[in-house]
């Protein structure tokens, strides 16, 4: 176990958030506690107020997770530098403080935000986990539990079109299968998006089968981890319409206007109407 102190991390609002769809919350006694699959492991995450306890050894921790969640970003700093004037996005970060840009698997991202689109929430989840069940690699944790690794480019590739949408992806089961074919016949190097700035990152992304401006911003932002890059839905429209008719300030917020896209889209999903 490894227990840490964070007054700007909730697993309740990053579970929420819309970034990460192999996060599950569980039944828990006096706190938040939520499963997660990620990188090929299994954890569970225990908080109480300010107390968050991952079930996982030090060296994992530090290897892993602490990346993971980005634990080396002041958050704190980002929030204090909103102006003040800004009434509405105060309120938003205010709200959603715990939320933290998660530094995901790249290809999983991309397959999980192609499977995103024109989706809820709910649905994506159970899309992703059935592609998981049926072509990802079977594992045991630590702890007993089952669970599934995110399927290979090969192993999507290899899948026909029929049993992809078996897995209720619809017109995306197309999308998915010329992604991965792409992918793995060596068409793309995603390890070099890495080394790339947000607009080179983008554009190279812009290339795969089904994804989109909004699609790749998401793939940007929740794997890339360009803070830089903010990806617009239903949710985001709304409030840049109603609250930013004049244009959204990016000039002041270039390198972190992506977390406050995450405080924005949290608030008005789950904010107090």
């Amino acid at each position: 176990m490894v227990r840490i102190t964070s007054s700007n991390f909730s697993i309740t609002q990053i579970c929420q958030s819309g970034q990460c769809f192999r996060m599950n919350e569980m039944e828990a006694q006096g706190g938040q506690r939520v499963s997660l699959v990620a990188h090929g492991r299994y954890m569970e995450i225990l908080q109480s107020g300010d107390d968050i306890c991952f079930d996982c050894t030090q060296e994992e921790y530090d290897a892993l997770w602490k990346h993971y969640f980005d634990m080396e970003t002041d958050y704190a700093e980002i929030i204090a530098g909103i102006d003040a004037d800004d009434q509405y996005l105060t309120s938003a970060a205010a709200f959603g403080n715990g939320i933290r840009i998660l530094r995901q698997d790249l290809w999983e991202m991309i397959i999980s935000f192609i499977v995103s689109q024109q989706n809820n929430i709910k649905r994506i989840r159970r899309c992703i986990n059935l592609l998981c069940e049926r072509y990802g690699e079977k594992r045991v944790s630590g702890n007993g539990t089952v669970y599934y690794d995110f399927p290979t480019p090969q192993a999507l590739a290899n899948a026909t079109l029929e049993d992809l949408y078996a897995c209720n992806l619809g017109y995306r089961s197309r999308y998915i299968h010329e992604t991965a074919s792409y992918v793995w016949q060596g068409c793309i190097d995603l390890g070099k998006l890495y080394e790339l700035d947000y607009v080179g990152a983008k554009d190279e992304l812009l290339k795969l089968c089904g994804v989109g401006t909004k699609v790749a911003d998401c793939i940007c932002l929740f794997a890339l981890h360009k803070t830089d890059a903010f990806p617009r839905d239903t949710h985001i429209n709304k409030v840049l319409t109603a609250q930013y008719p004049g244009g959204f300030p990016f000039d002041k917020y270039a390198d972190c206007s992506g977390v406050l896209q995450q405080y924005i889209f949290y608030y008005d999903l789950m904010g107090v109407r």
